[in-house]
């Protein structure tokens, strides 16, 4: 289906530019011109072990949107592996299929598609957007264009994206035994949240949240291996993953349940900071500047009060990577700064000095704003668009993690992990009392569930 485009030939010059040379191929196959590339190793088995072979070197006409080999490496190992066996035919053909069209769309095509969907072979549909000036498929960036084969185009992609993807439904009634689970106070909120829902439909075990920040979560997980979940602010660090493979904990699942945007707050009573830039950040959480009037010659001369959350918290560790590359040391030293790994000490430290300054989770923020006002920072405001779409410079990720030996061992871990990727969407959003986060997208949400599969194996 041809779509009339006005004036994007500059951006799909630059779109089609990276794979130009391998643009002409002449009257070879998809498959063919896939077989042939360094870069498409994986998918090429994926697609001979899903047996599309024959089909992708048919007539077609087809347009298929081309993962890299980098991309697949964005699923774990025992993810693919789980994907790649002969039981498992029938789902890897499903996502395979999901990443073709039955038509052939040229970028024009595609750039034309923008704030529509088109159906797959497969089934379902997948969205086009942009983001800046990249053209996405569902989650996925295009980041070639106009492969042309004998049988349709390519087009190359960043990431795997994935049809809609059911996991077996939980009857909580049904499962007994308990679950330990610790970590991030940021995620804290809606682990409780989760949990206190699967008691409320029938759950009769005990689940224990602890908050104790999410290094101290990885240390009770990877090294104690004492609990059975892991809720962290930032991904798993290899040194981590690491002591868990010392304990027999390995491989590691991970769950992204969804996207927390920092909050960086002064009191209400604050009438005078309106926004700040990251390199403002890291001279007042340094100490570097001392004043308000040091920051803004038109602000207070009032020595600035510091509240940061303890080194033991992801929010910590996120700040310190995003404010000062990593370098704790200037945060840590920085003249009276108080830190606390409990956010309701914040948020009250903040409230009662006008002159104060700090920053911890947004779902401390939100339930607060009669005492605090979070700032703009590089003059983007901290919202759902700004965090899906990464325009707010300090939004992250949230995870929960556990392993597929816990689950198969713990039935009841393996049944609340499938509960709480499968509900958490509906318990976010600004209108739920401290689960103030935002949703993931439908690909993370369904590389949860293809996670889950892969760890239970089923």
């Amino acid at each position: 289906m041809k779509v009339r485009i006005i004036a994007l030939f500059a951006l799909l010059a630059i779109l089609v530019a990276p794979m130009a040379a391998i643009n002409a191929q002449g009257g070879k196959t998809i498959v063919d011109i896939a077989a042939a590339n360094d870069n498409f190793t994986t998918l090429v088995a994926a697609v001979k072990a899903a047996g599309l072979v024959e089909t992708l070197q048919g007539a077609g006409p087809f347009t298929v949107f081309a993962p890299t080999n980098e991309a697949f490496a964005k699923i774990p190992s025992f993810v693919l592996d789980y994907l790649l066996k002969p039981e498992n035919k029938d789902l890897l053909t499903r996502i395979l299929t999901y990443h073709v069209l039955p038509v052939k769309a040229m970028a024009a095509d595609a750039m034309g598609l923008v704030g529509k969907t088109a159906k797959t072979v497969e089934g379902g549909e997948v969205a086009f957007t942009m983001l800046g000036d990249a053209l996405l498929i569902n989650s996925a960036k295009i980041v070639a264009t106009d492969i042309e084969a004998s049988n349709g185009v390519i087009h190359v992609i960043d990431a795997v994206i994935l049809p809609e993807i059911t996991l077996p439904e939980v009857d909580p009634l049904a499962v007994t035994g308990n679950i330990i689970s610790a970590g991030s106070s940021t995620v804290f909120p809606l682990t409780r949240r989760m949990a206190d829902l699967f008691r409320n439909e029938g759950f009769a075990g005990n689940i224990e949240v602890a908050s104790v920040g999410t290094g101290a979560g990885f240390e009770r997980f990877c090294k104690a291996g004492e609990t059975d979940i892991s809720n962290a602010s930032r991904p798993i660090k290899a040194s981590e993953r690491d002591d868990c493979a010392k304990i027999g904990r390995e491989p590691v699942a991970e769950f992204f349940v969804a996207i927390d945007a920092l909050g960086v707050v002064v009191s209400k009573d604050n009438d005078f900071v309106d926004n700040l830039t990251k390199e403002q950040l890291a001279q007042i959480f340094s100490g570097e500047l001392k004043t308000w009037r040091d920051v803004n010659p038109s602000w207070p001369a009032e020595t600035i009060r510091l509240f940061s959350p303890g080194t033991d918290s992801g929010t910590f560790d996120y700040f310190v990577e995003e404010i000062f590359k990593k370098d704790a040391t200037k945060i840590i030293n920085a003249p009276g700064i108080q830190l606390s790994e409990d956010d309701n000490v914040l948020v009250e430290g903040v409230a009662n000095s006008r002159f104060a300054i700090g920053y911890f989770g947004f779902a401390y923020v939100l339930p607060n704003l009669d005492k605090i006002r979070p700032v703009r920072i590089e003059g983007v405001e901290a919202n759902e668009a700004n965090a899906e779409s990464g325009a707010y410079p300090l939004s992250r990720p949230l995870f929960i993690y556990s392993t597929p030996a816990i689950m198969q061992e713990k039935p009841q871990v393996a049944a609340f992990i499938n509960f709480y990727v499968t509900n958490v969407r509906s318990q976010l959003g600004s209108a739920r009392e401290n689960i103030n986060y935002f949703p993931v997208s439908d690909d993370a949400t369904n590389l949860n569930k293809l996670v889950w599969l892969a760890a239970v194996g089923e």
